[in-house]
C-alpha cells in the first residue's frame, strides 16, 4: 500500500511539473503572426501563368507528334516494320513526355523557391515571428497576401 502511495505521488508530481512547463512554453508564444494565401499568390503569378502556357504548347506539340506517328504507322503495310515503327515512336514519345515533365518540375520548383524567398523577405522586413498558410489558420494573424502577390512577378 505504501508503494502505491509513492507511485501516485510520483505521478502527480510529474503531472504538475509537466503542466508548469507547458504553461511556461505557452506564455512565450511569439506575438507577431502573419498569414499568406499561397494558392492566391501562385494563381496570380505571371511566372506560373507563363509556365502553364508553355506546358500546354508542349503538350499540343506532343499530341501532334502522336497523330503523325499514328498516321505513319497506319501507312506501313509490313507487320514487322509496323511493329518497329510503333516501338520507335513509343520510345520517342516517352522520351519527349519525360523531358516535358522534368522541365516543368524544375521550373515549378524554381518558382516555388522564389515565392518562398519573397515570403521570407517580407516577413523578416516586417518583423513577423511566424508566417502560416491561410488555410490552416482559423482565426487571427495579419494577412500579408496582397503584399506578397505584388512582389512575386
Amino acid at each position: 500500500m505504501n508503494k502505491n502511495v509513492k507511485y501516485v505521488a510520483l505521478g502527480l508530481t510529474a503531472f504538475i511539473i509537466g503542466m508548469s512547463v507547458n504553461n511556461f512554453a505557452i506564455s512565450n508564444v511569439p506575438s507577431k503572426i502573419a498569414v499568406v494565401d499561397v494558392q492566391k499568390v501562385v494563381a496570380s503569378s505571371s511566372q506560373v501563368k507563363a509556365l502553364k502556357a508553355d506546358r500546354e504548347a508542349k503538350i499540343k506539340d506532343l499530341a501532334n507528334f502522336v497523330t503523325t506517328a499514328r498516321a505513319n504507322v497506319a501507312k506501313e503495310s509490313n507487320a514487322d516494320k509496323k511493329k518497329e515503327l510503333e516501338t520507335k515512336y513509343n520510345k520517342e514519345l516517352n522520351s519527349k513526355r519525360d523531358a516535358i515533365q522534368k522541365d516543368y518540375a524544375k521550373k515549378l520548383a524554381a518558382i516555388d523557391k522564389n515565392i518562398s524567398s519573397v515570403i521570407n523577405q517580407k516577413a523578416k522586413a516586417a518583423n513577423y515571428d511566424i508566417v502560416l498558410a491561410k488555410g490552416v489558420v482559423l482565426y487571427g494573424g495579419t494577412d500579408i497576401t496582397s503584399e506578397i502577390t505584388k512582389s512575386v512577378k
